[in-house]
């Protein structure tokens, strides 16, 4: 009987936070619908995205060709189906890796007064190189790659969550508790892991899902521009740069993709502030105030 009410409890609980979050929901359902278009590619009516048929090129849309054909023959919806995995990859590998590292290095430079300044102005220095700009002289300089992709995105975003790190965790040392902990001895490693870590993940968390965001953007203009993923690999930048100079003929090349990156880059922002609503109540209430 306590499962059964328990149950009942927590369908309740998700039912409000959904009512009181809508774009968390709208966020996850775009989300995860991407997500389960790059895993079940195969089994979408997709072909070889890499198939070139130069009888098939610019053919329009069709039971047989959901979105068309581009210049060399392949089919669009297949390399569209299957450049959803390139953009969800790098997402939430450039997410997953800034937020490591930038958490790692933010929480150095907020503990240790001494390394402070240093780390901090070598973060400044990073970030005023345009994010774009780094990416092309990395890419430029080892080749394109998604490994090197991946790299060249990472480097711009790590200083935004080492900025962010570092300022919550300058915050979070003033509480009561910290200074308590501090004043009994608690060395710092164990005073930053279990005091300090778990109430600054939050906000950092929040920030990762901008970084994916922002990545996924930043990858789809290194394919346009040609310095991004390999030509071979099918990705939604890739798509439109082989399609811009068919757009009069053909423009669902660059409609199609194009509305993809947008509509992603969209909900996982809309993502990102239902998360910080939801997982920090008071900047929610803050922000409503000051409206």
């Amino acid at each position: 009987m306590s499962t059964v009410v328990a149950n009942s409890t927590s369908f309740r609980s998700t039912v409000s936070i959904m009512r009181r979050h809508p774009g968390l929901v709208f966020g996850l359902v775009v989300v995860a619908a991407m997500v389960l278009l790059a895993i079940a590619a195969p089994w979408l009516h997709t072909l070889d995205p890499t198939l070139i048929r130069p009888r098939m090129r610019l053919k329009p849309p069709s039971s047989e060709f959901w979105f068309g054909t581009d210049a060399s023959g392949r089919d669009l919806w297949s390399r569209i189906a299957y450049g959803s995995r390139i953009s969800l990859i790098v997402g939430a590998s450039v997410a997953s890796a800034s937020l490591v590292i930038g958490l790692v290095i933010g929480m150095i430079a907020g503990a240790i007064r001494k390394l402070d300044g240093i780390i901090m102005r070598i973060m400044d220095g990073v970030m005023a190189i345009p994010a774009i700009l780094l990416a092309i002289m990395v890419v430029s300089l080892f080749g394109a790659a998604l490994q090197t992709v991946i790299i060249a995105i990472t480097l711009p975003e790590i200083p935004r969550v080492v900025r962010l790190t570092r300022s919550v965790v300058l915050t979070v040392r003033g509480e009561a508790y910290v200074e308590a902990a501090i004043s009994m001895g608690t060395p710092t490693q164990i005073l930053m892991i279990r005091h300090i870590l778990p109430n600054i993940l939050a906000p950092v968390i929040v920030q990762a899902t901008f970084t994916a965001s922002a990545a996924i953007l930043i990858e789809a203009s290194l394919s346009f521009l040609g310095i991004g993923t390999p030509s071979e690999i099918p990705s939604w930048g890739n798509i439109m740069a082989d399609g811009r100079n068919y757009f009069q003929m053909a423009p669902q090349l660059i409609i199609a993709p194009g509305l993809l990156v947008a509509l992603t880059v969209l909900a996982v922002n809309i993502l990102g502030d239902g998360l910080r609503d939801l997982l920090d109540p008071r900047l929610a209430k803050s922000v409503g105030d000051a409206r």
